[in-house]
């Protein structure tokens, strides 16, 4: 069962969610907030599995809740994914930096919002096609200098070459097939490298990867 914690100033918008969640047989609302600082609270009594998280909440913002919950050391197995209305670059860059695992507004069809608790909850991150463009154009800019940091001489060349994939933004099943491999090598070797670079998941292995220079806008394996 995937414990679901609701974080929105909007108590129509909760209502909403809490109805298409707890429909589902694998999931569950376990505690639903509006400030941010309720959102900590809850996170941290509740140990959800999943964090469903506004953006502009009083009483400190979606995304400064985001940054407490995510480095609290007993909420390791906890995933936030930012639901908003707005999707400004700004956010979407402090979401992902922040440690967000999905970023999606609050448009998107009650399918797909399922489908990214569930992905996200399996331990994949969740952009939507619209967000991943923008916030690696943001990175792409960024990272135009950069090298490769020291960090990455810890990973094998079989490693970069998966890192290489993630962040042009396959998944899985994509990078078994693109280096003939099976999907669980995949996922190990993916697994490996968070636990080598002390990423906590796929979206900042995403970042690092354009961070690093490892992967520029344009590139294809």
């Amino acid at each position: 069962m995937i414990r679901i914690l609701l974080a929105d100033d909007q108590a129509l918008i909760r209502a909403g969610f809490r109805a298409l969640l707890n429909a589902e047989p694998d999931m569950v609302v376990v505690a639903e907030c509006g400030t941010g600082a309720d959102a900590v609270m809850l996170a941290d009594r509740e140990r959800p599995d999943i964090v469903l998280m506004d953006i502009r909440m009083p009483q400190g913002d979606g995304l400064d809740a985001t940054r407490k919950i995510l480095a609290d050391p007993g909420l390791r197995g906890t995933r936030v994914i930012i639901l908003t209305t707005f999707e400004l670059d700004e956010y979407i860059s402090e979401a992902v930096r922040a440690g967000a695992a999905g970023f999606l507004v609050k448009d998107t069809e009650p399918e797909e919002l399922l489908r990214a608790v569930r992905v996200v909850h399996d331990g994949d991150a969740l952009l939507s096609p619209s967000v991943t463009r923008r916030i690696m154009a943001q990175l792409a800019v960024q990272s135009r200098a950069a090298k490769p940091p020291a960090s990455l001489d810890q990973i094998t060349d079989r490693e970069r070459e998966v890192l290489q994939l993630v962040g042009e933004g396959l998944n899985n099943a994509e990078i078994a097939e693109r280096l003939f491999i099976t999907p669980l090598t995949a996922k190990t070797h993916v697994s490996r490298i968070m636990t080598k670079l002390l990423v906590r998941d796929r979206a900042q292995l995403v970042v690092l990867a354009y961070e690093s220079g490892l992967v520029r806008p344009g590139w294809s394996s």
